[in-house]
């Protein structure tokens, strides 16, 4: 059935969307002597100052929990919507807020950051790092971006070609640029940086394009690299970097490093203990995804899906964890890794616990990596448990789909994906975004390393879609999502929300005994922390996939959450997106008590019109088309050629009509500006209309199911 990322303004503002030049008005702030005054001192301080969001998490250790208590279960009845501020982008916007002395600072899609005014929405400035649309064919999970770092007066942003850079908090001028990886490679950065000690932390993305990954720390003023720490081993041949990495490479077999470099990016998740003066990175998924071709002779595959802990001064290894030993299916754990301080048996313990894709919620002790419980948080089938005198998951039989295809839940998405969780001391428990649906995994017919597109080991068809509708929707009914309140003492469910589908926003955990959370289908909801009662909710008009945040000025608590539909589930799983799709209003949307702002009304249109050429080829060209379509186009076009209509969908497209036109998109690249790259290094003319060839038959499917439904109902 299922075949299946000190300064005042005290003189005239000329910035433009570069960094240099709007008009403005002459703007004194209130609430801040310098811009972006971050240091240790004040995001190590006990009592941090809960009016701010002075890093990703609010704090290092994570929580995503502020302290304010103003909005609160008997008060939130009067949250309302106090401005709004339109991005300029129509894809994904995964960001999450920092807000420093009265100014918020945010990124859209393709890295683009502004810095508003934080009590009104007025903007201060943008700046745009220019990223050449093509880039996005090495972006596996849309073109975005999930926040910058400060630090004494600087505000850093990873770009999605691979850039560090350092902006004046003031003015948003660039101060320093850096590579931080090879540009002729495939890797891109969509994460937030981190800063310790005026060092700034940064990893990447673009394992499933065959790179090597690893973290790297630059001196905040200088851009200078201070140190790298590699996650995989390299050729053996060239020498081990440090130890860590020799007694890595006894974990694998084969020879990774020419099939893509192994993989085991860092693209999201950092941590830090200042007291210990650890900082705790989760590593990504291998090149490929399937372990049988990447390491044939099996092995752990250090350090891909595991959990590290490093000196932050240095880079040094101290302890790892993995998750996922040999992953094989996508299971990263990059996911959201919180820091906390929990009564566990008598004992007040240092902990740190993970919800990864893999499907188990884990507690470890982060001085030593000790794990302390595990438990599955949604229903798994490739294991059973994970034994806890070895630390290991105990695998089920044919989960490794060795020799027939295999039904696994979690999917590839996981059973949590980058959606932060949080977590609140208050009720101890801990907000999962949850994902609950499966992926089919097969071994390919043939397979063989392409330096210039994605590599995952999988067979494409088999992981598709069934031509059946009757077994598309039955599929539909399998895929669901929810809020998930768990409790890390007693690694135990503690209370659930169902969702329309999955693919719903990061979480944030209050002083005033709430919980709030975006949704898939245009909802901003506050729930009772301690119980999941829904307590009130405003119309987003967009699916929402960023964590909000919390804040305060001149006594006043606030409530913002950047909002816009878009990422990997919505570019992939366009069939199941609700309503055929949901719209992309690209917002930043703050709310604080006894405020009743309004949105404009937004138009949408949702129907794909068809109007597909006559299908001339034959089913062993189709059939070509379909292996080549899901190898090449459906992270962005959707499988099966049902798009999500971020991008366009390629059923109703007019270059359908012409096999010359198709091929002058599809292989020369005559889209490159808009973001269409040229598919020339992985396909010749012939395979691009094979592609076409199947996209034509999608597209009279598509049409009939569309009348279909519209007899159905009425021709409504």
């Amino acid at each position: 059935m299922f075949r299946v990322f000190g300064l005042a303004f005290l003189f005239l503002l000329t910035i433009s969307s570069c960094g240099k030049s709007i008009d403005s008005q002459n703007r004194k702030s209130a609430y801040f002597d310098g811009a972006a005054e971050v240091n240790s001192r004040r995001l190590t301080s006990r009592n941090l100052d809960g009016g701010n969001w002075m890093s990703h998490g609010r704090t290092y250790s994570e929580q995503r929990y502020s302290p304010l208590s103003q909005i609160s279960v008997e008060t939130i009845s009067n949250l309302g919507l106090v401005w709004s501020f339109d991005l300029d982008t129509k894809r994904g916007i995964e960001s999450t807020s920092l807000v420093i002395d009265g100014v918020m600072y945010m990124t859209s899609a393709w890295s683009i950051v502004y810095a508003l005014d934080a009590k009104t929405g007025e903007l201060l400035w943008k700046y745009d790092p220019n990223i050449s649309k093509d880039k996005q064919r090495h972006a596996c999970c849309d073109v975005v971006n999930r926040g910058v770092a400060a630090w004494q007066g600087k505000i850093f942003l990873g770009t999605l070609d691979g850039r560090l850079e350092a902006l004046d908090a003031l003015t948003g001028e660039v101060e320093w640029s850096v590579a931080t990886v090879d540009p002729e490679l495939p890797y891109t950065i969509t994460g937030a940086p981190r800063v310790i000690n005026g060092l700034v932390m940064i990893g990447n993305g673009g394992a499933e394009f065959g790179v090597r990954g690893f973290i790297a720390a630059y001196d905040y003023e200088t851009g200078d690299e201070v140190w790298k720490f590699y996650t995989v081993p390299g050729n053996p041949e060239n020498g081990f970097e440090n130890e860590a990495m020799r007694m890595a490479s006894s974990t694998w077999t084969g020879k990774h490093w020419e099939i893509g470099g192994g993989g085991g990016t860092v693209w999201d998740s950092m941590a830090y203990d200042s007291e210990l003066d650890l900082m705790y990175i989760g590593v990504g998924n291998g090149t490929p995804w399937n372990q049988s071709i990447r390491s044939p002779g099996g092995g752990d595959n250090l350090f891909l899906s595991s959990i590290v802990a490093l000196r932050p001064n240095t880079g040094e290894y101290v302890w790892h964890y993995q998750t996922t030993p040999g992953e094989t299916w996508d299971y990263t754990a990059t996911q959201h890794i919180i820091l906390a301080d929990l009564m566990l048996e008598g004992e007040l313990r240092k902990i740190l616990m993970q919800a990864p894709k893999n499907g188990f919620f884990y507690v470890l002790d982060r001085a030593t990596g000790e794990l302390l419980s595990a438990n599955n948080y949604i229903d798994v089938n490739w294991a059973t448990h994970v034994d806890l005198d070895t630390g290991r998951p105990v695998e089920i039989e044919g989960a490794r789909y060795p020799e027939k295809p295999a039904m696994i839940f979690p999917s590839y998405l996981g059973g949590h994906n980058w959606h932060p969780m949080s977590f609140s001391p208050d009720t101890g428990l801990t907000y999962i975004p949850v994902l609950d649906f499966p992926a089919v995994y097969a071994q390919p017919e043939n397979y063989s390393y392409r330096s210039a597109g994605a590599n995952l080991g999988t067979d494409g068809i088999i992981g598709s879609l069934p031509d059946a509708q009757s077994e598309r929707d039955a599929l539909r009914a399998m895929m669901r999502g929810r809020l998930l309140a768990w409790n890390p003492s007693t690694n135990s469910e503690a209370w659930r929300v169902e969702y329309t589908g999955p693919w719903n926003g990061g979480t944030l955990s209050t002083g005033g005994g709430l919980v709030f959370q975006g949704t898939a289908d245009s909802e901003f909801v506050a729930y009772k922390a301690d119980s999941g009662d829904r307590l009130w909710s405003f119309p987003t008009q967009t699916g929402v996939v960023a964590a909000p945040i919390s804040y305060s000025i001149d006594g006043e608590q606030y409530i913002s959450v950047n909002v816009g539909w878009g990422g990997a589930y919505a570019l992939v799983f366009g069939e199941y997106v609700r309503a055929e799709s949901m719209p992309n209003v690209s917002r930043v949307l703050t709310f604080k008590l006894d405020s009743a702002g309004q949105l404009p009304p937004v138009e949408w249109e949702q129907k794909v019109y068809f109007n597909p050429p006559k299908l001339k080829a034959d089913p062993e060209t189709i059939r070509r088309g379909y292996g080549q379509y899901m190898d090449n186009c459906n992270g962005c076009h959707g499988l099966n050629a049902v798009s999500g209509l971020l991008v366009a969908d390629l059923r109703a497209s007019g270059y359908l009509h012409d096999a010359e036109s198709w091929n002058s998109v599809v292989v020369d690249g005559a889209l490159s500006s808009k973001g269409m790259a040229s598919f020339s290094e992985l396909l010749s003319r012939e395979e691009s209309n094979d592609i076409r060839a199947y996209v034509i038959q999608q597209a009279w499917r598509g049409k009939k199911v569309q009348e279909e439904r519209n007899l159905s109902s009425g021709g409504k």
